[in-house]
């Protein structure tokens, strides 16, 4: 199984997801600062859970890459950016993980990595963050 979809993975992102907080002026501020403004406004579509958690990986790679480049650092708080073309909610989300992708929904939800890249390559992203992402979504290097 992979490391990302264990059960206790899970278990703690949807607890995030339940008790998630809109992020303060502060964090806006810095997720402003990193990203392109087109990338911003795809940002702030996220959900609030989601920007939660892309603030939380950024500040995790951060920590762990203390000189990233920048466009290592938008990737990082980009990775989930393909989840804003998914309608699905906290519920939806948990079932779609569980049943996999039975439905055009789940499938999409399922394929935000390269939903992502899409729509970063749309937007203007910088082709290094586009190879980062794509690499994470194990999509072919256009």
């Amino acid at each position: 199984m992979n490391a990302l979809r264990t059960p206790w993975h899970l278990v703690k992102r949807l607890v995030g997801s339940v008790t998630a907080t809109a992020l303060t002026q502060s964090e806006r501020c810095e997720v402003e600062s990193v990203l392109l403004a087109a990338e911003h406004t795809l940002f702030q579509r996220l959900t609030v859970a989601d920007q939660r958690h892309a603030l939380h990986v950024l500040r995790r790679f951060d920590a762990f890459a203390t000189d990233a480049p920048a466009f290592a650092r938008r990737a990082a708080l980009l990775h989930d950016i393909g989840k804003i073309e998914s309608s699905l909610g906290t519920a939806g989300r948990v079932v779609a993980t569980v049943l996999g992708p039975r439905t055009t929904t789940f499938r999409r939800y399922l394929e935000h990595e390269s939903l992502g890249v899409q729509l970063l390559r749309a937007a203007g992203s910088d082709a290094r963050t586009l190879d980062l992402l794509r690499v994470g979504a194990d999509a072919p290097t256009a």
